[in-house]
Order: structure tokens, then sequence, then C-alpha cells
């Protein structure tokens, strides 16, 4: 039985889901295709993907496909009641509440395990971790299952390197649908979304530093580079560095540009990326945000500790009173803050994520039994149907190779 706040909200949850379904053309597609062909009949698929509308409309994609759902969320922030609610009421199987204790949010994954599924799709690697630690005595009937998002795909690499790692898992967060779309401008929108709604402060003339300029960095510096901001990038790879150095930013430490930021937007999928050291040395007044997937890399507990006195100072916004005098701000405790401060990226983009999530997992049903555990790079074809798809749909043609021009170019 669903655990959520409460049923009354699915209303409103119902209105998100339809403006999102309506903006989200090629997963809409899919869905008329799902219903046709019922790839998933008789399976169970657990989920914990943030659960806001977006992700609600890939839970009725895959129902229609025959599937049978059991949902949650990914951060215990990031869920929007509403949508859960609205979820429940139309019976599908939903545990998950915004702002649940730590407790309550592995107990919510908890509930979508225990029912043995076949697939799993996970956004950070929380609901196969638990199943190989918590549930290894389902791990025989599951199939595969898919990972969305960065930091789930550093945590499978390592269980793959121990080898740990008991079924199939497709990286759909290596698919160029996904990361170049979804990491660099969705990102690169809903973290300023977030920010921006939250603080009703302007950005333009601005420090922000990025640190980390992987493709989520990148998005995130363009945005604040166009809304006038003075962007520095902190990185660790030389040759990411390098790159944000070409692209027109100043690049240096942490520890130099702690002293000069107005707004700081970690997005490295480490942790321990602004400490104690750092926050000394900020200016009064600075912006502490975090755009990766967990709460590690703002180190929120190492503030608390320093701290003279925390209060909020508006909604989602924690301040903090150090001895020096100076007060930081904090947005979403330290947690995603396209999620826990806003409404995540926008539909259009996870249009295609989600179909690479939906035909990924099509994938697995079609080929179960077939595949070995470990990890699975999505099929180039499927990638490559997600960008047709997303043409046409947006009336943009492309050119066709002729016999000749593939032939020379060995294809």
């Amino acid at each position: 039985m669903s655990q959520i706040k409460d049923i009354a909200l699915a209303p409103s949850g119902e209105l998100k889901i339809r403006w999102v379904e309506r903006n989200m053309p090629v997963l809409r597609a899919l869905g008329a295709d799902f219903a046709k062909t019922k790839p998933f009949a008789g399976l169970k698929v657990a989920l914990s993907v943030h659960l806001e509308a977006k992700t609600a409309y890939l839970c009725r994609v895959m129902e229609m496909g025959g599937a049978e759902m059991y949902v949650t969320g990914s951060n215990p922030l990031s869920t929007q009641d509403d949508v859960a609610a609205a979820l429940a009421a139309g019976g599908m199987q939903v545990f998950a509440r915004h702002g649940c204790t730590m407790e309550e949010y592995e107990q919510c994954l908890c509930e979508v395990l225990k029912v043995g599924p076949q697939i799993i799709i996970d956004d950070g690697g929380d609901l196969v971790h638990l199943m190989h630690t918590k549930y290894p005595e389902h791990i025989a009937g599951v199939i595969g299952g898919c990972e969305e998002t960065t930091t789930g795909i550093h945590r499978l690499r390592a269980m793959a390197k121990a080898g740990e790692l008991r079924f199939p898992m497709v990286m759909v967060n290596e698919a160029d649908c996904k990361h170049l779309f979804d990491n660099r401008y969705g990102t690169g929108q809903s973290v300023w979304d977030g920010i921006n709604r939250t603080t009703n402060l302007i950005v333009a003339g601005k420090t922000v530093v990025v640190s980390g300029y992987g493709w989520c960095g990148k998005g995130v510096s363009l945005r604040a580079k166009g809304l006038g901001a003075k962007v520095v990038v902190t990185e660790t790879d030389p040759v990411r560095a390098l790159e944000a150095v070409m692209d027109g930013y100043e690049v240096m430490p942490m520890a130099d540009a702690a002293k000069i930021g107005d707004l700081f937007i970690t997005v490295t999928g480490c942790s321990g990326v602004i400490t104690r050291e750092h926050f000394e040395t900020m200016k009064d007044g600075a912006i502490l945000t975090n755009a990766g997937h967990f709460d590690v890399e703002v180190d929120m507990a190492g503030l608390r500790a320093m701290a003279c006195r925390e209060y909020e100072a508006r909604h989602n916004i924690q301040a903090f009173e150090l001895p020096n005098g100076k007060t930081i701000f904090t947005i979403a405790e330290g947690r995603l803050v396209n999620l826990a401060a806003g409404d995540g990226h926008p539909a259009e983009i996870m249009d295609m994520s989600f179909a690479i999530q939906a035909l990924s997992a099509e994938y697995l049903a079609a080929h179960r039994g077939e595949l070995q555990p470990g990890l699975i790079a999505v099929p180039r074809e499927l990638d490559e149907a997600v960008a047709r798809r997303k043409l046409r749909a947006m009336n943009v043609s492309i050119d066709t190779l002729s016999e000749e021009q593939a032939a020379y170019l060995g294809v």
C-alpha cells in the first residue's frame, strides 16, 4: 500500500503531469507504442528517481507497457508530494514524501525492493546498493537495471571493478541523448531556475564559482556567463581545466576562489569540495549551493559545527553566523539545488533522457537471460532512434548518406 503525504493533493499533481506530457513528444510516442506491444507485461519495476512530474510520466509510460510499478524518490527533498499523490490515486504503488528523514528515505527504498522487482530504474545507485546488501535473496530474479546519473555510474563502476555487481546495468547516463543534453542544457538551466527563484537576487556582476567542469559544469558556467556573471572554475582534471580556460573562464584552486566568490555551485560528484578552510576565508554573504547528486560536496556538518548561530534567512535558505562575524548562506541544505529548490530539468530535455530510460528497460526485457552481470552501454541504435524522434517532433529534417557516401565512410 502506498505511503505518501496526502492523497488529497492528487489534483494538483495531475495538472503537473498533464503539462509535461504535452511537452514530452518522444516519451508520449513511446507510450503509444508500449500500449500495443506490452514489453513489460508481467514484470515488476522498482524505480527510484527524483519524484516530480517528468518522472511520474515515465512511470505511466512504463505502466502502459504492462509494468507493475513500485515507485520512490531518489532524494529526501526532491519529491513533490502532489505528484506522488497523483500516481497513487491512479493505483500505482508509491513510497515517497518530501522532507523525510534519511531513515524514512531508506525505508521507502526498501519498500520497492521487498516485492522482488525484475527491472530496476535507479538514479544515484541507492536501489542497486541496497539490493546487493539488504535483499540479496531477490537478485536471482533481476533481469537488469538502468542507471540515470553520473554519480550512480561511478558507484556501479566501483562495484563492477570489485566483482560485486551481480546483474546487468545499462549506463543510461553515458548515452549521447542523455548526457549531451540533460547534463549540459538541463542542468545549466534548472540550476539557475532553482537559485534565482529561491534567492530573488541578481546574478549579473557577481563572481560565480563553479566547481567541476564536466558536462554539468559546462552548462552551469555557460548560463552563469549568459546572466552576466564573472565565472571562475575550479577543477582537479587538467584537461577539463584547460577546456575551461579556452572557453574564457578563469581557473584557480578552491582555496583562492573561496576568497572572491559571491555564489558557489559544486557539481563534481565528489565529496569535501568546499570545507571549513574555505568557509573561514569567504566573503560575508557568500551563498553556497550544490548541483551534485549527494549532499557531500559542501561540508554542511563542518559549517554547522563552526557556526555561532544558524537560522532560516528565507524559505529554503539557511544562514550560518561564523565566529569571524561573517554570515554564509546555503540553499536547500546543500542538496541538489535544481530539484530541492526547483522543478528539475525542463520537460523537453527529460523527454530524451527518459526515452532512453524506457528504451533501455525495453532492451533488458527483450534480452532477458542473454545478458551477463556488469555494465552495458546503451546500444547506439537506441540513441539515434531518440534523436530522430526528437528532431521530427521539432520539425527538423537532416540529410541522409547516399550509398556512395556510406561506402566511402565504411558505414
